[in-house]
């Protein structure tokens, strides 16, 4: 399980890396084209069309995966209280396994409108500017499947007891 854990994590410091890239590149992608329209009369053709396609799919879809192994996912525990300590494991298994089959089918969906785009070689035109978007459409099934993979090791992973700290020597 180890093993698989460090694989989870490499794949999650890539994704953390490509987030950041995003962000960066929509930051100075907007800035040059406000400063170019601006000061010289002459933006940058397909900005709005590059920042929906990619930029804004990219900072959706590519944190799925990191926010779910961080527990930033919205969770209403309403009974939790209530339950005894086996019974919240088990629910949290379950709720586990849920997760996972509805990432893995929307990564499914998803996949196959990216299949279907990138077959047609799906592009828009903007002011005479041919914008390929069939690329993006590979994003959310990498999102939806690398979230479902997250939430299958901690399906499968053994049972923690919070009391017991990790300790490494």
């Amino acid at each position: 399980m180890n093993r698989l854990e460090q694989i989870q994590d490499s794949a999650l410091a890539l994704l953390a890396f490509l987030g950041a890239i995003a962000t960066l590149a929509l930051m100075a992608h907007v800035a040059l084209d406000i400063t170019l329209r601006n000061l010289f009369n002459s933006p940058i053709p397909a900005t709005f069309e590059v920042v929906t396609h990619y930029y804004m799919v990219s900072l959706a879809f590519i944190p799925l995966a990191w926010v779910e192994k961080s527990g930033g996912m919205i969770s209403v525990e309403f009974i939790d209280g209530f339950l005894s300590p086996r019974t919240r494991r088990v629910s949290d298994r379950l709720v586990s396994l849920v997760t996972t089959l509805v990432y893995a089918l929307l990564a499914w969906v998803t996949l196959q409108t990216a299949l279907t785009n990138m077959a047609r070689g799906s592009f828009l035109m903007a002011n005479q500017t041919r914008v390929l978007t069939w690329p993006a459409y590979w994003i959310p099934p990498l999102g939806f499947g690398l979230a479902a993979l997250v939430v299958f090791i901690r399906l499968i992973s053994p049972i923690r007891d919070p009391r017991v700290k990790d300790t490494e020597a």
